[in-house]
Formats: C-alpha cells, structure tokens, sequence
C-alpha cells in the first residue's frame, strides 16, 4: 500500500502544492519564501523519516501569516490523505526532544477529532525575522485538516531557536512513531469503534 498524498491548495491569499510519502528517507524541498519555517519543515522531515516537497507562494507583501497558516492546513490535508482509513497504524506518537538547554515534548492522536494544546512561552516575537505567534496558526492549521490531536509542550528552555527546534523535532518523531504500521494490528483499525 503506498501512503502518499499530493495536495494543491489555491486562494486569493496563497497557492500551495504539498506532496508526501509516509515511508520516505526523510527528503525534503521547499520553496515558500519563509527561511525559518522551512528549516523546521525540514527537521519533521528527516526525524519523521517522511519525504515532503512543497512550494507555496503567498502574500508575503503583507506579512507570513497566510502563508504559514495555509501551509499548515495543506500538510494536515496531506498527511490525512496519505494515512487513509488509517488501518494498522500505532496510532498515538509521542517524542521528547533536547537540544542544548531547551526541552520539547510532542504527542500526537490520530484520532480523526481535531484538537491542540500548545504550551510554550517565547522570551521573544521573532526568530530570524520570522513571528514566533505563527507557530500555534502552524499547528492549528495542521489539527484542523490533518484530524488529529497534537500536544505541545516546552519544559524548559531560554533560547527561541533551540526552543522551535525541539518542538518540529519531537513533531516529527512523534509523526513517524504514529503512522508506523504495526505488524500486531495489520488491516485493523486502531480503535474501539472500528474507525477514526
């Protein structure tokens, strides 16, 4: 079974392409004219071991903002699409993640019901430029269309940089220990109900 998904999203405000392979070597490429952001999309990619290519062209005239949201919305589309009716995936993820004095914890529900707890405290408004605010309209995003449950926590840390890696890091980890299949649950869906 392939677990790939491509995705293309148009409005006033941005035109995005999205496409993604689940059992990927952790490639990624990008051009959405956001610097930061993509050094994070690349990091969910290589720890999430998931092949990501993605252009996105936004009204960055203004500000990033409808960018980043809408390429939020387009992965959770994405990773949605690839993940089907989710037979035979661990389901739950969850990953803690250091760099230096920063602390990161993802964990992640598939559970077809969007929900986000984000709960970290930058010391600053932006890193590199970028908006620290647009993290929480990422991931928002991203639960909104992808159907998940997604928790976010940073335990500790001072600096912004290391504070967002951890975060993508352990995003991506948790992603990858999610929708790895598990060779106990093949063809069943993980779940009383018998769907998510």
């Amino acid at each position: 079974m392939q677990r790939t998904a491509t995705i293309e999203r148009n409005t006033l405000e941005t035109r995005i392409s999205v496409s993604l392979n689940l059992d990927g070597d952790g490639k990624a490429a990008f051009a959405t004219g956001v610097p930061f952001l993509e050094h994070m999309l690349d990091q969910v990619a290589r720890h999430g071991l998931i092949d990501i290519d993605l252009k996105a062209q936004g009204d960055l005239h203004i500000d990033a903002h409808h960018t980043v949201e809408d390429i939020g919305i387009s992965l959770g589309q994405a990773f949605a699409k690839a993940a089907g009716d989710k037979k035979g995936i661990r389901r739950y993820g969850h990953a803690y993640v250091p760099l230096d004095e920063a602390l990161s914890r993802a964990v992640i529900d598939f559970s077809g019901r969007p929900g986000l707890e984000f709960h970290v405290d930058f010391r600053r408004a932006q890193i590199g430029g970028f908006e620290v605010d647009l993290f929480r309209e990422f991931f928002q995003g991203f639960v909104n269309h992808a159907g998940v449950t997604l928790h976010l926590d940073n335990i500790r840390g001072g600096n912004a940089h290391h504070i967002a890696e951890t975060l993508f890091k352990a995003f991506g980890r948790a992603l990858r220990q999610a929708l790895e299949p598990d060779p106990r649950m093949a063809g069943t869906v993980p779940s009383t109900k018998g769907s998510l």
